[in-house]
């Protein structure tokens, strides 16, 4: 079975679990504690990832960590529709790439202020909040032309992707790092399709799209 070391408050653990959930793939949730506890420094979790970092995906013995090299593999492995990351279309996947490389930015900004705001780490979260606004305009930018187009998701094409899950967690937990979305209309219509996406489940601070 499918084992992935998690954390519930971390956006990148939210990353695996939402696309094992939107694949319907069983699997078994092995609980980190990120903090207070910091579980993944110690010598146990070391053993795992001598990163220190989550999650990891353990797929009967084949180890996979960082989250979006786990989003790519079970894409790869287990989606037989093969529409989550598309092997034969090399437009897309060069689309994909940017943007799961774009997504590690957000990690690196809005997640950095998110720490501080929620777990009171000594990091500049003036800085990673500024850079973190100039990334979302990037993003909403994007969007609203694709909208313009006719697309609705981050890269070409009528099916969302990888690139999609990658980037939304840290920007639908935006608030909790003292960032408004207010400014960014595109990325909140953007963030309602991905809700809207059949096997959508939710973390502390995203809920389900509002019912009319």
């Amino acid at each position: 079975m499918l084992k992935l070391y998690d954390y519930e408050l971390s956006g990148n653990c939210y990353k695996a679990r939402l696309l094992l959930s939107i694949l319907g793939l069983e699997h078994e949730l092995v609980p980190v504690e990120f903090f207070p506890a910091k579980e993944h420094r110690k010598s146990s979790f070391l053993a795992v990832n001598p990163l220190g970092q989550l999650p990891v995906l353990d797929d009967n013995g084949f180890v996979v960590r960082d989250s979006q090299a786990i989003l790519v593999y079970l894409a790869c492995k287990y989606d037989e529709s093969g529409k989550w990351y598309p092997l034969d279309d090399a437009v897309r996947l060069a689309q994909m790439q940017m943007w799961l490389s774009f997504a590690n930015e957000i990690t690196a900004t809005a997640s950095v202020a998110r720490q501080v705001e929620l777990f009171q780490y000594d990091m500049d979260a003036v800085t990673a909040r500024k850079k973190a606004r100039e990334l979302f305009t990037v993003i909403d930018e994007h969007l609203w032309f694709a909208e313009k187009a006719g697309q609705q998701w981050l890269c070409s094409g009528e099916h969302p992707t990888i690139a999609d899950l990658a980037c939304f967690p840290y920007i639908m937990l935006s608030d909790e790092a003292d960032i408004s979305l207010i400014d960014y209309p595109a990325i909140r219509r953007w963030t309602d399709r991905v809700k809207a996406i059949p096997g959508f489940s939710t973390m502390s601070g995203i809920f389900s799209a509002a019912s009319n």
